[in-house]
C-alpha cells in the first residue's frame, strides 16, 4: 500500500486509473534524457476508457515516486520467484492479494488501515480521492500555476482543479501585502 499512496499522493493519478496499472506502462529504467513516468491511458471505468480524453496521459514522476515504484517491482519480482510464476510486464502493478486487480473497496480499507498505523487522527473518515486533493493542493501553495495542476491531473478545464480538489493550506492571503511591501519599501520594516 506504500507503494500505492506514493504514486497516488506524488503524481496525482485516480485510484480508477491507478488499480488498472500495468508494469508495461511504468517506466522506471529509462535511458537518455527520458525520465521516468507513467502513462495513464486505461481506466477501471466501463471499457477501460480514462475519465476524460484530457485524462489519458503521460505523467513524469518525482525521483522518489520512481525509487519506491522500483522497490515495490524488486518485492513482486521476487514474490514471483519464490513462488515459481512468471514474471510478466503485462502484471498488475497494485494487485489483490490473489493477482486481480483490486476493488475500490479494498484500497480504500487498506489506506484506512495505513493510516491507523500511522497515529492519523479519524482514519475512516478519509477516501483514497484525499490523497489526489493533497497533491493538487500541495502543488498550488507550491505556486505552481493552476492551469498546469489542472493539465497533470487530467482536468479539462480549472474550475473543478480549483472547486473540488484545491483546499487552502495556508489560509491567509499574503501576494496583496506583499508586492505592497515591495511596491512601497519602508525604513520602519
Amino acid at each position: 500500500m506504500h507503494a500505492y499512496v506514493v504514486l497516488a499522493l506524488l503524481v496525482g493519478v485516480r485510484t480508477e486509473e491507478e488499480r488498472p496499472l500495468t508494469w508495461s506502462h511504468v517506466h522506471i529504467d529509462t535511458h537518455g534524457e527520458d525520465r521516468p513516468h507513467i502513462d495513464v491511458w486505461r481506466s477501471v471505468r466501463r471499457r477501460g476508457e480514462t475519465k476524460t480524453r484530457k485524462s489519458k496521459r503521460s505523467l513524469t514522476m518525482p525521483h522518489y515516486a520512481a525509487d519506491v515504484l522500483a522497490q515495490h517491482r524488486r518485492r513482486q519480482q521476487v514474490e514471483c520467484t519464490t513462488t515459481g510464476i512468471e514474471w510478466k510486464d503485462s502484471q498488475l502493478v497494485f494487485p489483490d492479494f490473489d493477482g486481480t486487480q483490486r476493488s475500490s473497496t479494498n484500497v480504500l480499507r487498506n489506506l484506512r488501515a495505513l493510516l491507523k498505523d500511522a497515529g492519523l487522527p479519524a482514519p475512516r473518515s478519509w477516501t483514497t480521492r484525499e490523497l489526489r486533493t493533497s497533491f493538487v493542493s500541495l502543488l498550488s501553495d507550491h505556486g505552481t500555476p493552476i492551469e498546469v495542476i489542472a493539465r497533470v491531473v487530467g482536468h479539462s478545464g480549472t474550475q473543478t482543479t480549483e472547486t473540488v480538489y484545491r483546499k487552502q493550506i495556508r489560509p491567509v492571503i499574503t501576494e496583496g501585502a506583499e508586492a505592497m511591501d515591495e511596491i512601497f519599501k519602508s525604513d520602519s520594516v
